[in-house]
């Protein structure tokens, strides 16, 4: 018995501590209200509270979000519970002591559905820990103010009684944000829509002025006959909120009660009724000007949100400062690898090599594309010029890897034509029957071939490497050619003296044989020295007609030389030993005589 207690009690603490897909309990109970952002220890960064984020997540409609802003103990969760027809024992906590109550970012569970331009939209209620509070840094009201403005589409900036030197200058992220993403050409797909402000004055005893009046005095210019830099900034800043003017409204609230202590604990009738008319008159103005969120060209759902904030907060931790400019870096960073990615795919049709003044055309070509569409959709007017200068390294980055890879591939074909052109010239420098034609041929078709398919920035090297070859191998086959030619026509003499005189026995052959050879080895060495022939008219004709025999277009005898011998000496035996039996010795040529009177007659 105690043991099955001891499983069920085990059972039971494992589902109470079990975390849902978001690390926390599993929440039942939406309407109620959640953290969502929440200090780190040190109170100057934020961090994540996943609890609040899971209740965002499970919507599928198209989110808007109501941000509360503004110093602390001002009544701004009060103020949220009354936009939500909600008592404070419902809805937000509501503190009346002097620390303040909320810490962080929270949001209420349950959204408003409403219907905008025909768009079923979920509209969430954010409070926003107060600025000024004790312990806490200015930097870390900063990032409350910075995220609050980024996520909301109507941002309340709840002031009480009037307006503040400080209260403008907080403005400054938002007015610095407004400049960066709003204002970009509508209907492109990358707009960033910053939140509509609304200024509210609370407890507005000033008679006399309405709150539009008490608003363009506070943004009027002050002087600064003493050039005080702090004054020049927020002067900087009323100048950038009225231009902005058509993206902002306000609005006043009188006290609801003068105990302010007991709100919680009153009804609508115990009220002012002046202040229940102006609140259902507030209720409508946020309403009017709710619209969904808007990033990217596109509405955000409730998963989508989340992953927005997760972004956002990355960005605004970033550095000791919230800074816009970091904030443009996230929005950019996608838009950035899309851009670099079309660099690349354009380099990357590029079949290499090529010159480089062709890869330079192309990089500069690719390059205008992609800083043509980071133009047309990046986010950010002034901090956008770091992120140019991010895709600009990048792109030279990868030019740098398509130029190395250009010079490889280039040296690569380079190499490959110029020793198949070195093969090329070694062979025929030793060519069975030298021929100047055929090398002449070899040689040009090299040269050819090399300067149609050897391209790309090794080119220059490797036809200076390629002239010194030609040249070398010209020389040495032209300083060979003629000793060779000599010494082959000198044995060609004596062989076709004995095919002439003992095998086919045909006496002209073996005259023309004999004259060629007395040509060249008597007659030259008499009167000429070697060198001095292959200068001589004679020995010109002589090469020609080599030349014509050996090689031509139609015929390659050095290639077909073996086979055309065997050939000649098939017929020869042919003739010799069937032919003559067959018609007889009679013929028209002046053959030799086998007769025993010449025979004698000779050796006489």
């Amino acid at each position: 018995m105690s043991k099955a207690l001891w499983w069920i009690a085990s059972l039971f603490i494992f589902l109470c501590v079990s975390p849902s897909p978001f690390g926390v309990f599993a929440i039942d109970d939406f309407n109620q209200a959640f953290p969502i952002i929440e200090p780190d220890p040190g109170h100057t960064k934020l961090r994540i509270s996943r609890e609040g984020l899971e209740a965002i997540s499970r919507i599928t409609n198209p989110i808007a979000a109501v941000a509360v802003i503004g110093p602390y103990r001002s009544g701004k969760s009060f103020l949220l519970n009354q936009l939500l027809s909600l008592s404070c024992y419902e809805g937000f906590g509501v503190g009346h002591m002097r620390d303040t109550k909320t810490k962080g970012i929270w949001v209420w569970g349950t959204p408003v559905e409403m219907d905008i331009n025909g768009v079923k939209t979920s509209v969430f209620y954010l409070d926003t820990e107060g600025f000024e509070s004790i312990g806490k840094s200015n930097v870390y009201d900063d990032r409350i103010f910075a995220l609050a403005t980024v996520l909301s589409s109507v941002l309340i900036y709840n002031l009480p009684e009037t307006i503040r030197e400080a209260d403008i200058s907080r403005l400054s992220f938002a007015v610095e944000l407004a400049e960066e993403f709003y204002g970009r050409v509508k209907g492109q797909d990358v707009a960033f829509e910053p939140a509509k402000l609304l200024w509210l004055i609370q407890r507005d005893f000033l008679q006399g002025k309405s709150v539009k009046e008490m608003v363009d005095e506070a943004l009027r210019h002050v002087p600064n006959s003493d050039g005080d830099k702090n004054i020049d900034q927020v002067n900087q800043i009323r100048d950038s909120l009225a231009i902005m003017g058509d993206n902002s409204t306000a609005f006043s609230l009188p006290q609801p009660h003068l105990q302010r202590t007991k709100l919680c604990d009153l009804k609508d009738g115990e009220l002012d009724q002046s202040y229940v008319k102006k609140r259902e008159q507030l209720k409508e103005v946020v309403k009017s000007v709710i619209r969904p969120k808007i990033v990217q060209g596109k509405s955000l759902n409730g998963k989508e949100f989340v992953s927005f904030l997760e972004k956002i907060l990355e960005a605004l931790n970033k550095g000791e400062i919230p800074s816009t400019g970091s904030l443009v870096e996230v929005f950019n960073k996608k838009i950035l690898e899309r851009c670099l990615k079309l660099y690349e795919d354009s380099m990357s049709k590029v079949r290499l090599p090529i010159s480089e003044q062709s890869l330079q055309s192309i990089h500069e070509a690719s390059r205008l594309e992609a800083f043509k569409v980071f133009e047309e959709q990046h986010f950010g007017r002034h901090h956008a010029k770091k992120s140019v200068e991010a895709l600009n390294e990048d792109i030279e980055k990868m030019f740098k890897n398509f130029v190395m890879a250009n010079q490889y591939q280039s040296s690569t074909l380079c190499e490959a034509l110029y020793t198949t052109c070195e093969d090329k010239m070694d062979q025929l420098q030793v060519l069975r029957l030298p021929s100047m034609a055929k090398f002449n041929a070899g040689f040009l078709h090299c040269n050819q071939s090399f300067e149609k398919e050897c391209v790309g920035p090794s080119k220059t090297i490797y036809e200076q490497r390629m002239v010194k070859m030609m040249g070398k191998s010209k020389s040495l086959f032209i300083k060979e050619y003629n000793h060779r030619l000599f010494n082959w026509l000198v044995a060609f003499s004596l062989v076709m003296v004995i095919v002439g005189r003992f095998i086919i026995k045909f006496i002209l052959i073996e005259i023309g044989a004999w004259i060629l050879f007395i040509f060249l080895e008597t007659y030259t060495r008499m009167f000429w020295s070697p060198e001095s022939l292959y200068y001589n008219p004679i020995w010109h004709c002589i090469v020609a007609t080599w030349e014509t025999l050996v090689y031509s277009p139609i015929l390659d005898l050095d290639r077909w030389a073996i086979q055309i011998g065997l050939l000649a000496l098939i017929l020869l035996l042919y003739w010799r030993c069937y032919g003559r039996r067959k018609h007889g010795s009679y013929s028209l040529l002046p053959l030799y005589n086998n007769g025993g009177s010449k025979v004698r007659h000779r050796s006489e």
